[in-house]
Parts: structure tokens; sequence; C-alpha cells
């Protein structure tokens, strides 16, 4: 024990090595896990709902879990490093071509791999205030500034987002669905920005939610204009594959060679590969979970309403309302099994997603009682 404890002791710091912009890099910070809360509060696992990361409430497509189980049988081997059956399907989806796309691990190593490639010092990308923390992360991670602009209403300010781009601007990050918030901007409004900004500027346009949406933008049309626009999905929401990792980019050729430059080999595991092959072919899932989804953001809005909380209306699978004492709130409902998340930067408001009808029942019944004990 002396020995290791001489040895520490002799180390040099790792802070004294490393990239100074590291030093300062935000960490993100995920909604709570399961047992995390079990262990915490001394519940029972199975009896907490979580709702607080998204995720699909009904589970992963069952024509993907059977896809996932045969693929394990040959988990010895590779993935398919170039992913060619999942792009040649979603290309033929998209009517892109297969060199349009490129996959990640989850949409948030696609949103690292456009950072790699466009940002570095002395470059900016421009973000909303109460965008995805991920943008911002990435942004530092690269050395780059991240420009935060003001999002009334909780929805993407497009017009001020434009006064904010200047000669050091590359990215522009945009979430429609936006998240954490869950207001959308139009196609209209997307395309009309698009086309104003500098030839130099590449678009990001954040989808993991637009499966949600009844009428989700195209951003087809902009891209086959020639401008420099980058769609992010994920197999993560509304198809239920959070825990195998699966995004991708869709946009020009030549941006999409760009990103292949800095994506890593094998990044898409083969059973992740297999269950999002499969996920897209589960027509009645996908239409199951948008649903559920829409009679429970209804169901959650009228239960808000009930109780005098204000909330924002969203197109999105979860909602974001604004609760007296919220702290205390998130921590009155994971003691009692129910687990949402706080939202950075509004301190007043809880994000919860959408569960199923048994599991939003459970969430407004505590929430009653958590404002019934405030006013009393």
């Amino acid at each position: 024990m002396n020995a290791i404890k001489s040895y520490f002791a002799c180390m040099i710091e790792a802070s004294s090595f490393a990239q100074p912009h590291i030093l300062s890099q935000p960490i993100y910070v995920p909604g709570k896990p399961i047992l995390h809360v079990a262990r915490e509060f001394g519940l029972d696992p199975e009896k907490i709902d979580k709702l607080a990361s998204n995720e699909n409430p009904l589970g992963p497509s069952p024509k993907a879990i059977a896809a996932a189980m045969r693929a394990l049988r040959e988990a010895n081997l590779y993935p398919d490093g170039s992913n060619y059956e999942l792009v040649s399907k979603v290309a033929e989806r998209l009517e892109i071509g297969c060199g349009q796309l490129v996959f990640g691990n989850g949409s948030n190593e696609v949103l690292e791999l456009i950072a790699h490639a466009f940002l570095g010092p002395g470059t900016e990308a421009v973000m909303g205030v109460h965008g995805f923390a991920v943008y911002k992360l990435v942004t530092l991670l690269m050395g780059a500034k991240p420009v935060e602009v003001a999002m009334p209403n909780f929805r993407n300010d497009l017009k001020a987002m434009r006064a904010a781009v200047n000669e050091r601007t590359r990215v522009v990050f945009i979430a429609t669905p936006n998240n954490p918030t869950g207001p959308a901007n139009t196609e209209e409004e997307i395309f009309a920005f698009t086309r104003s900004l500098p030839e130099n500027v590449l678009l990001v346009v954040d989808e993991a939610y637009a499966e949600f949406m009844d009428n989700a933008p195209d951003l087809r049309p902009l891209i086959a204009e020639g401008r420099a626009v980058i769609g992010a999905r994920t197999f993560s929401k509304i198809y239920g594959l959070a825990g195998l990792r699966v995004g991708y980019a869709y946009t020009r050729p030549d941006i999409a060679g760009l990103l292949q430059r800095v994506r890593e080999p094998f990044n898409v595991n083969s059973i992740a590969q297999a269950a999002a092959l499969a996920a897209l072919d589960d027509v009645d899932f996908l239409e199951q979970s948008r649903s559920t989804n829409k009679h429970g953001l209804a169901k959650l809005a009228q239960g808000f309403t009930d109780l005098g909380l204000e909330f924002v209306p969203s197109q999105a699978n979860f909602i974001m309302v604004k609760i007296p004492q919220a702290a205390k709130a998130f921590q009155f409902l994971q003691q009692r099994g129910i687990i949402v998340r706080p939202v950075g930067g509004l301190p007043d408001y809880l994000r919860i997603t959408v569960g199923t009808s048994p599991q939003n029942e459970r969430c407004l019944e505590r929430l009653k009682e958590f404002v019934t004990k405030v006013e009393n």
C-alpha cells in the first residue's frame, strides 16, 4: 500500500499536460438510471417509472429484438464497417444516394463528427440557449466558441440566429422539435433561414423527434438545391433502440464524404445494425408508438391544466412543465418512483417524457400530491 501511495505521489498531475480547453470542458449529465434511484431511495426497481430521457415507453420494436438476437450468434465477427444494408435501406426510404448518408453510434456521435470536420479554434457555432446540451459540448470540445441565442416562447428564433452569424461562423445547430423545450420550427421558416445563410455556413437540423410530428419539415429539397444542410436522425426515440446507439446524417455527398473521413471504423456494432434494419420495417410498432405518444401528450397537457400548471406545448415525446419549487418537486417525484428531468437554465421547469397510460396517470397523481402540499 505504501508503494502505491508513493507511486501516485510522484505522478505529474494530468491537467498539466492536457489540452487547455479540456480543463473547462463541461460533462453531459444524463437522466438518472432506474437502479440508481432505487438504491438512493430504497425502492423496488420494478415499480419505478423513468420519464427522464425521452425513451420509448413501449420498449424496442419486437422485430428489432428478434433481429438483434439472431445477430448475437455472430458477435465474434466485426460488423460491416460500411453499414451497407442499413445505408441501402435508409437511402431507398429517403430516395437519396447511399453516398449522402453517414451512420454513427447514435446521433450524438453524428453531432461530434460534424464538429470534428467543421469546427476548431477561431470558429463559432450558433445555437439556441435552450437547445440540446450536446451542441455546446461538441463545440467546446473542438476549441470553438458556442454562440447561444435567446429563444422567445422556447423555440428557435431563426431571425436572431441569422443575426448572430458572422465571418467566424461555421455551423448553426437547430432542433425541430427542440429538446428540451418541445416546440418546432416550420418547413417554411427553415427553408427561408437556410437560403439566407452564407454558402460556407453549415446548417445542422437535429431531427431526433421528427417522427412524432404530423408534418415534419422535409430537408431533401434544400439538399437537392446544393445547400449546406445536414439532417440528423436517430433510432433511439420512436424506434425504441436507445440502448443500441444508432443514428445517421443525410446531406450532400461532398459533406458526407468529409464526415466519413472523421468517422471511426466499426462505429455501429452489428447487433445495432441488425436491430435498426428490422425496426425500419416494423410499421405497426411505429404507428403504435406515435399513437401512444399523441394520447400521452394530450393526457399530460390536460392534467397540467387541471392542476393550474403552465406548460410548453410540445411536438416531441416529452413536455416541459412549470412547477413551483421545481427542484423540490424533482426530489418528491423520485422518492415516489417517478424519474423526471430538471431543465438546465430553466430552474422553474421539469421535462417529463411521455410514458404509457398508467405511467402518465401515476406521474399526474404524484404531481397533484406535490402541488397540494405546496399550496397548503
